[in-house]
């Protein structure tokens, strides 16, 4: 098990200019971490093959893994020819983790957010063949290059765990797995310990992170909350802090056999550096506790 940080949990110092990706590289090797996943917000990598290149030089330098690579994708198109662009510009970005050394990479398969009328069941079986039929391609296309590519439990409309279950069935790849997000479940209002359990088996990845929940009916007033499919309250919290149950995950994660990287996702009101550093070392204690 290797625990490390999404370049996302540092996105608000990197848009305030404190902080570019090669710093977070460092920060991340400073803080106790092993390896990096790359969210490409607030910095771009797959046109920039001089940015690539340093990052995958100065990981090598402080020994940091490049874990995973996640990025937006969305496969239900309008028509047949931006269908077939959107597959030729995900491509371009298996391009770019080969040219970096990375193994993993995680896609969406539909828009992070869409309207509540287009997250029912119904929407999602009518356009499953479009979101199959694109993960195949990539899938296919990354194997070349000995890379997994995953679905994550990621926006409404494929957040569910067994939503992700019937993309994953239907496109029966070797190298197609799940990125497990263990607190994404509650935005579409399934119970994390009830998601982990039933998608664990699929899991290639396993992303912590942790939120704060309030029923619909009682309003938390301001702050960095957003409403699930259903209405209820979710705001990020530094990991172990949140209301969810951390430890029992982790005890779920660890005597699963599971024993790859484990990434830390903060995405709280307090400081990013410090709810990054406090997330890892949170997550490291708990998994020696078990």
């Amino acid at each position: 098990m290797k625990i490390g940080l999404s370049t996302y949990s540092l996105l608000t110092a990197i848009r305030a200019g404190e902080m570019d990706v090669l710093d977070v590289v460092q920060w991340i090797a400073d803080n106790g971490g092993e390896h990096m996943e790359i969210v490409p917000y607030g910095f771009t990598l797959v046109d920039n093959d001089e940015l690539a290149d340093a990052v995958r030089d100065k990981a090598k330098a402080v020994g940091i893994e490049l874990s995973n690579y996640s990025m937006p994708t969305n496969f239900i198109q309008p028509d047949e020819d931006a269908f077939e662009a959107e597959v030729a510009r995900v491509k371009t970005h298996v391009d770019l983790l080969h040219r970096m050394g990375i193994k993993h990479m995680r896609h969406d398969v539909s828009a992070f957010t869409v309207p509540v009328e287009e997250t029912t069941i119904e929407y999602f079986e009518k356009h499953l063949a479009e979101m199959v039929e694109g993960s195949r391609r990539i899938a296919d296309y990354a194997a070349q290059f000995g890379i997994t590519t995953t679905i994550e439990n990621h926006g409404w409309l494929v957040q569910a765990s067994d939503r992700v279950q019937r993309v994953l069935h239907e496109v029966n790849r070797p190298n197609f797995k799940t990125t497990l997000d263990i607190g994404n479940f509650m935005c579409v209002d399934e119970a994390s310990l009830v998601g982990v359990q039933k998608n664990l088996p699929y899991a290639s990845l396993v992303h912590f992170k942790d939120f704060y929940f309030r029923p619909s009916y009682h309003d938390p007033g301001a702050g960095k909350w957003f409403k699930t499919v259903n209405g209820n309250f979710l705001r990020g919290a530094i990991v172990g802090q949140g209301d969810i149950n951390i430890r029992e995950i982790v005890k779920l994660v660890k005597q699963s056999g599971y024993d790859g990287y484990i990434t830390v996702e903060f995405e709280g009101m307090e400081d990013c550096r410090e709810g990054s550093k406090i997330g890892m070392d949170n997550l490291r204690r708990f998994w020696n506790e078990v």
